[in-house]
């Protein structure tokens, strides 16, 4: 239970307490008037005490209009015509309400953590030939952890010793568990399944996955939704027009009628019970928790409502291709030497030119080599996005790049027209030939394509890769619109220009890679990054993240988010409904105070259980 969950807890025992006390007193013991007052003022108090202080801090900040308002009129307004019982019963009534909501939400948040359950409790740290149990704040880089079965991994490390199985369902929705190797990286919040593993750690905890996980999580409600929005707009207009309907109740029909005056005060109260919107304001954020804890169980991060609301709006997905839609994991196809010059040779320049670079192209290359590489032969390296690489090697000027850097640099080449991605080598500005690479399309990408045409969803396709393959993959997913050869400032430009094309109901969001495309994900109505497991780009560009490279997760994302939009909806049209009727009806007679307050806590359980299967959203697959 929360600090204020147990503070309300006591204001409720104590106001129930002294109001039995007044009860008693009042029905066995001959009591005056004022005594009977004075009693049941107590136990008012008790349970009224902590809304009228609320309500005095939000009258500062002229933030007063709302459901506290209408309640401390109405049970005012009680004991003034004489209705003590009533005002303090209603009052009882709605703190049990304001505890129920209290506890629901605690416990929505609790389900979130509970579903991503990454905290690591402890560390094994290895000392010499000892081991010490340390909290995983304590690491430091470079040091190292003992894994054993069924333990938590503290923080991202790369294994060292080992080879055993990891449990990665916690981040990213994945039921098989993965086969790690010495070398392969191991992200905090998983789980050590069957063998005995040695890490070292590569970062400190708070910059571990796991706790970069959680901290979003936990803030996701600060993204406020629309629909949030609506509800706090509605309260504003809601209770000015509601206390109006109220006074105009109490003092029309004594005007008109000769029923008595004192008879319409006590109605006009009734309505302002009637109408508290408890169960509105409770139910919107519960279901936005919920939603958000759906997709977060199944690895998509959510960075709060208003991306999840948004998700159900959009009408044109717009894609990278590297290692988005295909595989990014490269495989050198052919090798094509000029001028007398071996493979091998070809293959090595190209390797040392980029010995330094992270880029997948290079890795592949790094990969075909399979050797060890000897950096003292190379000098002066100087990367150009979008173009390529210069460097010196063994005393040579090597450009390793696309046609783009041939160009710039007065190199003549011929342009391949094969599929797949193209490396032209040049050294001494003499062509030296070319080196084939190819990409595989993911076969979960074209399940999502697929959804999207029966959806009647745009997709667009962005690549810096040359127009002969862009097409290929194009052709292949059944992507109509493709733009090849772009730099990365293009894509930043052809996105601005998209954005200038849309009307206001159009929402367009870009799925990339997250660690190239941080620019074009900052600035696209929604930027989805995929394979976000580590990427400190994606977590920090991104508004959703799918932590598994599985595009069809963004299936599973809308699909939650348009669940989550329909119970917001059933709610508010529930809500707002029910509220209409007990207006009419204590305009009637027909209801008593304690009668309202006990409907509005029923429409507000109703909601919160509507609200609650979000958390239990299941995965339909694809």
């Amino acid at each position: 239970m929360t600090k204020k969950a147990r503070k309300k807890s006591v204001e409720i025992g104590a106001g129930l307490l002294l109001a039995v006390i007044a009860w008693v007193v009042v029905s066995f013991l001959s009591v005056t008037g004022i005594l009977e007052t004075i009693l049941f003022l107590l136990a008012y108090a008790a349970l009224s005490g902590t809304t009228y202080w609320e309500q005095l801090e939000k009258l500062r900040k002229k933030q007063f209009l709302d459901e506290n308002l209408l309640m401390i009129i109405a049970t005012a307004g009680a004991f003034a015509v004489g209705r003590h019982k009533e005002a303090v019963a209603a009052m009882l009534f709605y703190q049990v309400g304001k505890l129920v909501e209290e506890i629901s939400l605690s416990r929505t948040r609790k389900s979130i953590a509970k579903f991503i359950d990454i905290r690591p409790e402890y560390a094994n740290l290895k000392v010499g030939e000892t081991e010490r149990v340390v909290p995983p704040q304590e690491l430091l880089l470079g040091q190292i952890i003992i894994l054993r079965p069924g333990e938590k991994i503290p923080v991202d490390a790369v294994v060292t010793k080992g080879t055993g199985t990891v449990d990665m369902k916690a981040l990213t929705g994945e039921s098989e568990p993965r086969v790690v190797w010495e070398g392969d990286r191991l992200y905090s919040g998983s789980i050590n399944l069957n063998s005995v593993l040695q890490a070292r750690v590569v970062k400190r905890y708070n910059d571990s996955t796991a706790a970069k996980i959680m901290r979003l999580v936990e803030s996701a409600n600060e993204n406020r939704s629309e629909s949030i929005h609506f509800a706090d707009k509605f309260t504003k207009y809601y209770t000015p027009i509601v206390i109006l309907i109220a006074l105009l109740t109490v003092i029309l029909p004594p005007m008109m009628f000769i029923e008595a005056k004192g008879e319409w005060i006590y109605r006009g109260l009734i309505i302002l019970v009637a109408a508290c919107p408890c169960g509105l304001m409770v139910s919107i954020p519960l279901a936005f928790l919920g939603g958000i804890g759906s997709a977060a169980k199944q690895g998509v991060l959510i960075k709060g409502g208003r991306f999840l609301e948004k998700l159900t709006l959009v009408d044109t997905f717009v894609f990278d291709k590297t290692g988005t839609l295909t595989e990014g994991v490269f495989y050198v196809k052919d090798i094509v030497p000029q001028n007398m010059m071996e493979k091998e040779d070809l293959l090595e320049i190209a390797v040392l030119a980029e010995s330094y670079s992270s880029h997948p192209v290079a890795m592949s290359l790094q990969k075909a080599y399979g050797k060890a590489m000897d950096r003292t032969r190379v000098s002066n390296i100087a990367e150009q996005p979008g173009y390529g690489v210069r460097a010196i090697v063994d005393g040579r000027e090597v450009c390793v790049g696309n046609t783009r850097l041939m160009e710039r640099k007065g190199i003549r080449c011929r342009a391949v027209e094969e599929a797949g991605t193209t490396v032209y080598v040049a050294v001494n500005r003499q062509y030296a030939g070319y080196i084939l690479i190819s990409d595989m399309i993911r076969r979960d990408a074209a399940r999502l394509l697929r959804w999207m045409c029966k959806k009647d969803l745009s997709a667009v396709m962005l690549t810096g890769d040359n127009e002969q393959v862009a097409e290929e993959v194009a052709g292949e997913l059944g992507i109509d619109s493709v733009y090849a050869e772009l730099m990365p400032e293009d894509k930043v430009a052809l996105l601005e220009e998209f954005r200038e094309g849309q009307t206001e109901d159009e929402i367009l969001a870009f799925v990339g890679d997250g660690i190239n495309d941080a620019p074009v994900l900052a600035l696209a109505d929604i930027g989805i990054a995929m394979g976000g497991l580590g990427a400190d780009a994606a977590l920090e560009a991104a508004d959703i993240i799918l932590m598994k490279d599985e595009p069809s997760k963004i299936i599973n994302a809308v699909r939650i988010s348009k669940a989550t939009l329909r119970s917001v909806k059933q709610n508010m049209i529930f809500a707002i409904g029910m509220k209409g009727i007990l207006i009419v009806m204590a305009f009637f007679g027909l209801v008593t105070m304690q009668n309202a307050i006990i409907a509005d806590m029923a429409v507000m359980l109703i909601n919160i259980l509507n609200s609650f299967w979000m958390m239990q959203y299941p995965d339909y697959g694809v």
